[in-house]
């Protein structure tokens, strides 16, 4: 837990965890794009959701050693980790239950502050169908894999979280030693 804490306090993990959203960004950008496989509603929101993981990397990485800091990018990534897990499990629960009254949004809604579709419609636009399955890799699809992807973020997250308190009280005795 001690190497955890430490590594959370690093540049380095913040750039990881930066890193891996930029990969799975690329990745959406890619099927969409280059695959032509078009985005729908929750497809736009779950890539929102991927997008608030990396500003919250960004955060702990300006001064991880901060501990207010670190706590922010933590919390962040919690939140943003969260949310796009609820919004797979929504996803899947489309596709695998279709139905005339189970069924997305047929456009995005963004606040006016942030319309982010018109700033960047090939990124945040959305003109696929939430219950169609486009896509499959070993046996899952995009939205489960995504379930995987969140929860595996919550689960990594809580491991950090976790080595925070050990880490603290480990200082605590090394300065009463």
């Amino acid at each position: 837990m001690q190497f955890l804490y430490s590594f959370s306090k690093s540049r380095l993990s913040w750039l990881l965890l930066f890193a891996f959203v930029i990969f799975f960004e690329g990745c959406a950008l890619f099927f969409q794009h280059v695959m032509k496989l078009p985005p729908c509603v929750m497809c736009i929101y779950e890539r929102v959701a991927m997008f608030g993981i990396a500003i919250a990397a960004i955060v702990g990485m300006c001064a991880p050693q901060n501990t207010v800091v670190r706590w922010l990018g933590l919390a962040g990534w919690g939140y943003a980790a969260y949310e796009g897990l609820v919004l797979s499990l929504q996803h899947v629960d489309y596709q695998l239950n279709p139905s005339p009254f189970n069924t997305c949004a047929l456009f995005v809604e963004f606040p006016d502050w942030a319309p982010l579709n018109q700033w960047l419609p090939g990124v945040f636009e959305a003109y696929g169908d939430c219950g169609k399955i486009v896509w499959m890799f070993m046996g899952q699809t995009m939205p489960q894999w995504l379930v995987i992807i969140f929860a595996g973020n919550l689960i990594a997250l809580a491991t950090i979280v976790i080595a925070q308190f050990f880490g603290i009280k480990a200082e605590r005795e090394q300065k009463t030693a």
